[in-house]
């Protein structure tokens, strides 16, 4: 071991190893490379660095494919710095804040206004209907004998639901209008996709179809009363007369409304006749179909209360005109009361249902 002329002690290497950097070329390039065999590693300074995998200093880097990261895991290619321990916590704490702070809250608050505004908002015309319902007989603005106080209305609707008879009364009325309903989809919506894309049948039917349609369903009561009797028949009958008119004439509609481009694109790409039917005009023509079909389900109701009229012996019609002979106001308003809700309640199962089927429609 010799010393410098500085007092420090120098290593001599083996006459063997391979030439190091001596201390002039460390002056003159602070940091050097060898790709060599591994030097000694009691000559090597802390800025010599070197290819060996297993060199212990901190400044080394190796471009060994094996070489293990800080995190103990290999690299391959370029090295990447680790997530630090204390900002993957600080990351969670803040996520954790985030889902319960206060913030949330607001927003939790800020929605359920916007709900309670919306939900009053429609309800404010109902509301103020039945008040006006409840204040006006009281005040004898008009005779309560005629209209009974809506608190009387539906004290006389809880006593027939009790009782069983509005029960009976609403499942005779439901059979009959949900089965004319439902033969009037059954016959109208094929009938009209034939009209609407065939021009033969169109043209065939055409006339027939303008000579009906502007005859009123209850013009045409007594005929089918007369024809089929005053049962079950007669009244079905007559609902799926009234129904299949809205239900035909939007079917149509919606098919002839089809876009031509739509059917353009179609066909240059191949489809055949009763794949372009399938995929392009029936799904385009669903939301007018379901127009239809709704308004169907609002006739339904109107012309179930007419024919339950004649001849009927169960039924929200019956039981309404039979309150009105026997002087049941009450009784009466009761009734109407009840179509008015399933006629609601009908006409809001039909949006969801197309909904449903109308699942591409962006509004």
């Amino acid at each position: 071991m010799a010393s410098t002329p500085t007092g420090a002690p120098t290593v001599s290497a083996p006459a063997d190893a391979p030439a190091v950097a001596s201390a002039d070329t460390l002056t003159a390039s602070p940091v050097r490379f060898s790709a060599d065999a591994p030097a000694d590693t009691s000559a090597a300074s802390p800025a010599h660095l070197s290819t060996d995998a297993s060199a212990a200093s901190p400044a080394r880097f190796s471009t060994d494919a094996s070489t293990a990261s800080p995190t103990g895991a290999p690299v391959t290619g370029a090295p990447s710095a680790p997530i630090p321990a204390v900002l993957r916590e600080a990351v969670a704490e803040a996520s954790e804040s985030s889902l319960t702070g206060p913030s949330v809250g607001r927003r939790l608050w800020r929605g359920s206004v916007r709900v309670a505004g919306s939900v009053g908002r429609r309800t404010a015309a109902v509301a103020a209907l039945a008040a006006i319902w409840e204040i006006l007989p009281r005040l004898e603005v008009v005779d309560p004998t005629f209209l009974t106080p809506l608190s009387g209305v539906l004290a006389a609707w809880w006593d027939l639901l009790l009782s069983g008879e509005l029960l009976d009364h609403t499942q005779a009325s439901l059979i009959r209008s949900l089965s004319g309903l439902a033969l009037a989809i059954i016959v109208a919506i094929p009938l009209g996709l034939l009209i609407g894309w065939y021009r033969p049948v169109a043209d065939l039917l055409n006339p027939v179809l303008e000579l009906f349609r502007n005859t009123a369903a209850l013009a045409l009561l007594p005929v089918f009363v007369l024809i089929l009797g005053l049962g079950e028949t007669s009244k079905i009958s007559i609902i799926l007369y009234a129904c299949a008119w809205p239900i035909l004439l939007n079917t149509i509609a919606g098919v002839k409304g089809v876009d031509p481009l739509l059917i353009k694109s179609a066909r240059s790409m191949g489809l055949p006749p009763i794949r372009l039917f399938q995929k392009v005009i029936l799904p385009a023509a669903v939301p007018t179909i379901f127009t239809g079909i709704r308004m169907a389900g609002a006739y339904s109701i109107l012309v179930l209360v007419a024919a339950e009229m004649v001849g009927a012996k169960a039924g929200l019609g019956y039981l309404i005109n039979y309150a009105q002979f026997n002087f049941r106001v009450p009784d009466m308003y009761a009734g109407i009361i009840t179509i008015s809700v399933l006629g609601l309640l009908f006409n809001q199962f039909l949006v969801r249902l197309e909904r449903r089927f109308s699942t591409w429609r962006t509004t």
